[in-house]
């Protein structure tokens, strides 16, 4: 499954109606940690495919998610189930990447 790349527009649907837990990650592209989970996040979508939907968010390109979700460090990786927040990691962490994910799915 592909990661969807999220904005204010398509966010509602892609996340909050999602019948699946969604990982989203706010990240820039001028963001070294954020480079450095980018390939775990990828790996996570494909392992957990038909699970989990994963979404990416350029904090950069939609200020208005980053805000409405207190995103002050990137990268932030937020769990949703049923449209709500359940769980988060801040950091390039893969263990409590990994660990959140598998803990909700």
């Amino acid at each position: 499954m592909a990661v969807v790349t999220l904005t204010k527009d398509n966010f509602a649907t892609e996340v909050e109606q999602a019948q699946e837990p969604v990982l989203v990650d706010f990240w820039a592209t001028w963001c070294g940690p954020c480079r450095m989970i980018g390939p775990v996040v990828e790996q996570i979508a494909e392992a957990n495919a038909g699970k989990l939907k994963v979404g990416k968010v350029n904090v950069d390109e939609q200020p208005e998610l980053s805000a409405r979700f207190g995103v002050m460090s990137i990268p932030t990786l937020i769990l949703f189930k049923g449209g709500q927040q359940v769980e988060q990691v801040i950091g390039a962490n893969p263990g409590a990447l990994n660990a959140m994910v598998q803990n909700n799915i």
